[in-house]
């Protein structure tokens, strides 16, 4: 059994049924499918009422933080209902907002989700000291998901002190991804999880390919070779571990 923790089918072209009936082949069990404005997580919520294979959340992306103000209240409604908080997070690599706007926004989030009593998916990039300054303060760490984790060894540690779960997605499968796959050296088995982040990050040797859940398999396969562990294990301490989050 697998479980894609990340997946935008409400984002994808494919049809989400043809999707989900290709993961079943491939031995996955259930996926989770993150918003990332109102709209989107409106978009998760409704499909995920369609199968009970799916898991929903919502959350407004960093990229989007401005629009905060006119998403709040729907997005903070949505949570109520949802399997988690997210994708919230940082991205200092593009800052499509400002870095200041963007932190008040996860904070403001990361509260939604103490009050609703839901874990929180965050994306985290070039950003690691601020998240982890976050982090540390709100106390949110055992319920935090670092969704399409990248970063080696040295932050890979400190994250790890603070009780989050590591989720890694096709870049740890990429030919330049040794970085990512010494960190994940670090990460705890237990508190690991995979993802495809469908539609994109496509692992090869589909790179120019849309992304799909059933591919989730082979960033398992990668990671068993980090690990030097037997696929099918990292299989079941995946999913054991994505249960423990979401609740399933």
């Amino acid at each position: 059994m697998w479980v894609d923790t990340h997946c935008h089918l409400q984002l994808a072209e494919a049809e989400p049924s043809e999707s989900l009936a290709r993961a079943a082949q491939a031995g996955v069990d259930w996926v989770v499918v993150p918003g990332v404005d109102a709209q989107s997580s409106e978009a998760a919520r409704r499909l995920a009422e369609t199968d009970d294979r799916l898991r929903w959340s919502a959350g407004l992306h960093p990229h989007d933080a401005t629009k905060w103000a006119d998403q709040a209240d729907r997005i903070a409604d949505l949570a109520g209902s949802a399997d988690a908080v997210g994708e919230i997070g940082l991205d200092f690599y593009r800052s499509l907002s400002p870095r200041g706007v963007q932190i008040d926004v996860l904070k403001a989030q990361i509260e939604i989700a103490l009050t609703v009593d839901k874990p929180i998916i965050v994306h985290c990039r070039d950003a690691f000291s601020s998240l982890f300054e976050v982090l540390e303060e709100t106390e949110i760490g055992p319920r935090t998901v670092l969704h399409c984790w990248t970063a080696g060894p040295r932050w890979t540690k400190r994250f790890r002190d603070l009780g989050v779960t590591f989720s890694y997605a096709g870049p740890l499968t990429f030919p330049n991804g040794d970085t990512i796959r010494r960190g994940a050296v670090e990460a705890p088995p237990e508190r690991t999880v995979v993802e495809t982040d469908t539609p994109l990050l496509t692992p090869p040797p589909f790179r120019d390919e849309e992304n799909q859940p059933s591919r989730v398999v082979l960033v398992g396969k990668t990671l068993a070779e980090v690990w030097g562990m037997d696929i099918e294990e990292v299989a079941r301490l995946t999913s054991t571990a994505a249960v423990r989050i979401f609740d399933a």
